[in-house]
């Protein structure tokens, strides 16, 4: 490893996810009494910027901002009369108010090294609320994308970093690449967490109902609904230039044909650039439009569902697309990278 990465930086780099949790308030007034408790969570901030309001409202005064990244102790979550509709929901900071739309809810988990890793790669989760990755083909390592807590990746090798600790490298599922991030932001992830769901059910009782207007996701055994979700489907277009491909997500009769535990989704950009369309890990991703790559996935970029986001995928919150990931046919088996073959049936309605 290139001595350009000294342990002066590794402990920069090793904390820095966590750096924000022990940030001072926006203001240097006292806490209020009402904050003076323990916080009840973390969020992260997900959009460029995010502004702080006097009160639960896009109405009410702005009295500050925070960057991407940045990270807010919260102490109640509060559900406005004043919306929007699709989301209420805001959390309560010390001294104001954040919307919930661009954030992204975290822990920050540091997680014992495994000994050894399966060569043909073992599945694992990012448990911070992000960590730098560094590009290992040759040296000195260049700074590589920044991963996010909830994102999973394939961990296929152990490696020493600067500091003596182990670092576990990850290979890129589009690009081929290796890259390092510190072991203790990650965890196996195992066997039973993703083993199938109603695997007794025959295939053919399954079905998944997407409902656009609704913007939700509804799973049926033998016509009886046994989960639903709310999700993010597509953004609307009224005109799709020749060549590129339309950011709705597509009406109509589909099929589960094609299934990720993660993908590389965006540009397929080798940088280090933190604006640019690149997202690394995607976890749990069950294709079911092979035309222009529409699947449900999980989603750790925003949390504003209910709305269209999506350039035409379906987004979920991590937890709901990996449980219809285990739901869905075909049947993954946590050895393979993918799995294609014709499995549940989608039908999406306007």
């Amino acid at each position: 490893m290139s001595s350009t990465l000294t342990r002066r930086e590794f402990i920069k780099l090793s904390t820095v996810s966590l750096g924000g949790i022990a940030f001072l308030p926006f203001s240097t007034r006292p806490l209020p009494e009402e904050d003076k408790v323990p916080p009840i969570g973390l969020v992260r901030v997900t959009a460029s910027r995010l502004n702080i309001r006097r009160t639960p409202a896009f109405d009410a005064e702005i009295i500050h901002w925070r960057p991407k990244d940045h990270l807010f102790e919260i102490w109640d979550e509060v559900h406005s009369s004043n919306g929007p509709s699709h989301n209420p929901r805001w959390y309560r900071i010390a001294g104001g108010y954040i919307h919930s739309g661009y954030t992204q809810k975290v822990r920050a988990d540091l997680n014992p090294s495994v000994t050894s890793v399966i060569p043909t790669g073992q599945l694992m989760e990012i448990t911070v609320p992000f960590t730098q990755s560094w590009l290992t083909q040759k040296e000195p390592w260049t700074k590589l994308y920044r991963l996010y807590y909830g994102s999973v990746h394939w961990v296929t090798n152990i490696l020493e970093g600067p500091n003596r600790q182990p670092w576990y490298v990850i290979t890129d599922d589009l690009l081929n690449i290796p890259y390092a991030v510190p072991a203790a932001h990650m965890r196996p992830i195992p066997v039973e967490e993703i083993a199938p769901i109603s695997s007794h059910i025959s295939p053919q009782a399954k079905r998944i109902q997407v409902s656009l207007s609704e913007q939700s996701v509804t799973a049926f055994e033998h016509d009886q609904p046994v989960f639903t979700a709310r999700v993010s489907t597509g953004l609307s277009q009224n005109y799709v230039p020749s060549g590129e491909i339309p950011t709705e997500t597509p009406t109509g009769n589909h099929v589960v044909d094609h299934k990720r535990p993660v993908r590389h989704m965006g540009d397929g950009e080798i940088t280090g650039d933190l604006n640019a369309y690149e997202l690394p890990g995607v976890p749990w991703v069950s294709y079911f439009y092979s035309h222009t790559g529409v699947a449900f996935h999980g989603t750790y970029w925003h949390d504003n569902f209910g709305r269209r986001m999506s350039h035409g995928c379906v987004n979920m919150r991590n937890e709901d697309a990996k449980w219809l990931f285990r739901w869905t046919m075909p049947e993954y088996s946590l050895e393979d990278w993918y799995k294609i073959e014709r499995g549940t049936t989608v039908q999406v309605t306007a």
